[in-house]
């Protein structure tokens, strides 16, 4: 399973409006896991870039004077998406303005939708957390992921940190411990997320002993004694004993 977390950082708002992608975040997981086969790339929009939007992402025209523009990256971009499924928050707004850039080129270009599954991870947490601010930042603390360095937007950066905040949110349990993991204010631990360490040794396997089997036996005894039906292990056990092979 082939999955991209992407995000993008724009001139400003709307498409429509004429604004343009300027920097381009990808992170690929397959099977769940991070391959560091990541994608990212300035790109010069040949337009001023709003000031409310420098607030939000603090890039500028001049750092971008040198970069090269959507047509010299688009078909690498593509062929790096396509048949991928696209995890994306608030994804409307990045699939839009790709779809611009691709239809700037080819007003005849396949939408995005189209080449790719679209995940939204805004709308998943919206249905996951009703009520609650679902913002990346808000995700982030919900789910004990470290986003200190996000000081501004950028859109690697937060492709990275919404590909924890994806994986935590839809990875079930977070943890085993029944430890609350308190501190000293009764707030709970900060936690990391763990990789898991496919050359790690196998797991020993701790068998019964004898006695232990016979107690074992002895208590199932006692169980059908005092039940009607007798020990429900005892009866999954003879059919196991019974299935054809």
């Amino acid at each position: 399973m082939r999955q991209i977390v992407l995000d993008t950082e724009t001139t400003g708002l709307d498409p429509r409006d004429g604004h343009r992608i300027i920097e381009i975040g990808c992170v690929e997981l397959i099977n769940r896991r991070l391959t560091g086969n990541d994608y990212h790339q300035y790109l010069q929009p040949d337009r001023e870039i709003d000031a409310g939007a420098i607030e939000v992402h603090g890039i500028t025209n001049e750092m971008l004077a040198d970069k090269p523009r959507f047509a010299e990256c688009a078909d690498d971009l593509l062929a790096y998406l396509k048949g991928a499924e696209l995890i994306i928050h608030n994804a409307p707004f990045d699939v839009g303005f790709l779809n611009s850039e691709w239809q700037r080129l080819d007003t005849k270009s396949t939408a995005l939708g189209k080449l790719c599954q679209i995940t939204d991870s805004l709308a998943m947490a919206r249905q996951k957390h009703p009520g609650q601010k679902n913002t990346l930042d808000a995700l982030c603390k919900r789910y004990d992921v470290d986003n200190s360095q996000r000081e501004l937007h950028g859109a690697l950066l937060d492709a990275q940190i919404l590909a924890d905040v994806y994986l935590a949110m839809t990875g079930g349990q977070g943890a085993l411990s029944l430890d609350s993991s308190m501190d000293a204010s009764g707030m709970r631990k900060r936690e990391e997320i763990r990789r898991v360490d496919n050359n790690r040794p196998a797991l020993r396997v701790i068998e019964a002993s004898a006695e232990e089997l016979q107690r074992h036996e002895a208590c199932l005894d006692s169980m059908d004694k005092a039940c009607d039906a007798g020990a429900v292990w005892r009866r999954s056990s003879m059919v196991k004993q019974n299935l054809p092979d």
